[in-house]
């Protein structure tokens, strides 16, 4: 069925069509007379033999949803009923921010991609606080990450205190932590990822987790882009401040090797989708070999197929994540990827 609906959905703007289908799964899941039903019976993952645990925490199955799709955990109990075993919220900040000018999300169909600049637009940490407060009474089971950021106008030298005020605001209410650094639509936060700042903010948290008394993992989402010494700098500091693993990788800016045409291919933004899986596993798989499987890697880019998590799997990760081939493929990817794991 969705390969009949996407080429109608394909001829309206990408964002205005992701809030309208959200939008409306919401309201199906939520009022629709035997909807979650509907939803758990179509396409929800009943399958024994996926579930494993990862960084302390239990999953049902290892197909999550990644970070920027649900800004602010308004749509995760409809969008669990699809089968994802664990789903990731944000990047949310601590002040709510409108994000960047529109249009600010493309489409690349020949390449089964997408280009965003979004900018981290979200309702705040306040917001998304209380409304994972609310999910969590509900229903304990459900597994979600929140992914950090810092708001646009906070300067780097205080980029930490961004951080701190979403780590503290959220620790109650997710199952863990993102540190994003690595998106390349918020002016210079990029630079974060350079050891010395980098050490420092996650030093600072996990200072913060221990005190708490009870800990949550936190783990630091990548930019493709990054050198081999800079993964090897990478390594390091995730052994050194004991952060929890690693997810790999956020969108990239390379834009090599593209079919679409330059007018939509070379727009500022973060490149997602097939043109990013090969770099994303490369990078899954250097960070294994060279930290030796000491911490967990989250797989994220160009999964479009069973396969496509396979490989994310055999090169390092202990989870996988999608995002674009979600949109791409459908609300069917989710089985068709445990189907094709258990294969």
């Amino acid at each position: 069925m969705y390969r009949f609906i996407k080429p109608i959905f394909f001829q309206f703007d990408p964002e205005n069509v992701h809030h309208f289908v959200v939008q409306r799964l919401k309201w199906f899941n939520d009022f629709f007379p035997f909807g979650k039903t509907i939803l758990r019976s179509s396409f929800g993952v009943h399958i024994k033999g996926l579930e494993r645990e990862v960084f302390g925490i239990k999953f049902k199955n290892p197909v999550g949803l990644a970070a920027g799709f649900d800004k602010n955990g308004e749509y995760i109990e409809a969008l669990s009923n699809l089968g994802f075993g664990f789903i990731e919220v944000g990047t949310v900040t601590p002040l709510p921010q409108p994000g960047n000018d529109k249009p600010r999300m493309f489409r690349l169909q020949d390449d089964k991609a997408l280009i965003n600049r979004m900018g981290f637009n979200n309702k705040g940490v306040d917001t998304l606080a209380e409304r994972l407060r609310l999910l969590k009474q509900k229903d304990p089971a459900l597994v979600v990450g929140g992914n950090i950021g810092k708001n646009k106008n906070t300067p780097n030298e205080e980029a930490v205190n961004d951080y701190i005020k979403c780590f503290d605001r959220l620790f109650d209410v997710v199952d863990y932590f993102v540190v994003n650094v690595s998106s390349p639509n918020t002016p210079g936060l990029r630079e974060l990822q350079e050891k010395e700042p980098l050490t420092l903010l996650l030093k600072t948290l996990q200072d913060r987790n221990a005190k708490n008394g009870v800990s949550r993992p936190i783990l630091l989402k990548i930019a493709p882009d990054l050198t081999n010494d800079q993964l090897n700098d990478i390594v390091d500091i995730v052994q050194t401040t004991g952060i929890a693993g690693i997810i790999a990788t956020n969108t990239t800016i390379d834009r090599d090797g593209l079919y679409t045409p330059e007018k939509i291919s070379h727009e500022t933004g973060g490149l997602s989708g097939k043109p990013l899986s090969k770099r994303s596993t490369e990078v899954i798989k250097y960070l294994s070999e060279r930290s030796k499987g000491s911490f967990p890697i989250i797989g994220v880019g160009g999964i479009h197929s069973a396969e496509d998590a396979k490989e994310k799997l055999a090169a390092g990760a202990s989870l996988v994540q999608i995002y674009t081939g979600f949109i791409y493929e459908g609300p069917g990817i989710i089985k068709t990827i445990c189907k094709g794991l258990l294969k």
